[in-house]
């Protein structure tokens, strides 16, 4: 009973452990290994709850666990990946604002932050989410230098390479995070097609969109999911 009380807890560590590891490699502009141990950490970040539901051993401490581990794995970490990306291109920003103007990529951290401590006291957010889930968001930042690195699109280059572009998708990702837009979420309760439909066809067009696209897959997924919620809440209202 004891192993399974403290099972999701020590995969929630693993999940922060993912994101320290993911912080070491941000700070050396390793932005694939910060990809990847991000990944690992939110596929542990599933699994946590996961087990916690399986062995009904939820609990308040796990609750504050999850968020604390997913505020460096999904909060702190695109936060210095966007502040790495602003560094690197900062020579296009105004005179004498060039070692200031990157510190503002980590507004995703503050998000996140808030987003996170909002989530744990918020009772409308049992099956759905209010706002951009952080590890969607954590994605679409940490798609972004491998969008540049991959990219053939001279368009796509310009934008990610533009500070005040830059600016403009950190202030929108700190927005998207506590936007009080209804998103669904994709845990499959029950087997059942009719009840899962919204789920079956975002993983399909997941799929397709990662084996067409790649890196920049997932930006043009987070998108997809967020107008595909949208579109949602005005069927269910009707």
């Amino acid at each position: 009973m004891t192993i399974k009380k403290h099972t999701p807890n020590l995969i929630t560590l693993l999940n922060l452990f993912c994101g320290c590891i993911a912080l070491v490699f941000a700070f050396n502009q390793d932005f694939e290994m910060v990809f990847y141990f991000v990944c690992l950490g939110i596929f542990l970040d599933f699994f946590d709850g996961f087990f916690a539901r399986l062995f009904r051993v939820s609990s308040p401490l796990g609750l504050q666990l999850d968020s604390l581990a997913d505020m460096v794995t999904s909060g702190v970490v695109p936060g210095l990946v966007m502040y790495q990306m602003m560094i690197s291109h900062a020579t296009t920003a105004p005179a004498g604002h060039l070692q200031f103007f990157p510190y503002l990529g980590f507004v995703i951290a503050l998000g996140s932050c808030y987003r996170l401590a909002n989530f744990n006291i918020d009772t409308r957010q049992t099956d759905s989410f209010i706002g951009l889930p952080t590890p969607a968001n954590a994605l679409f930042i940490l798609s972004l230098p491998l969008v540049l690195k991959y990219t053939d699109s001279i368009f796509i280059v310009e934008l990610l390479t533009n500070p005040w572009f830059l600016l403009v998708l950190t202030v929108l990702s700190a927005f998207m995070l506590n936007a009080e837009i209804p998103l669904f979420s994709l845990k499959i309760k029950k087997f059942s097609f009719k009840e899962n439909t919204l789920q079956i066809v975002f993983l399909i067009c997941a799929v397709l969109l990662l084996v067409f696209f790649c890196y920049l897959g997932i930006p043009l997924l987070i998108l997809f999911y967020v107008l595909l919620s949208v579109l949602n809440n005005k069927v269910v209202k009707k």
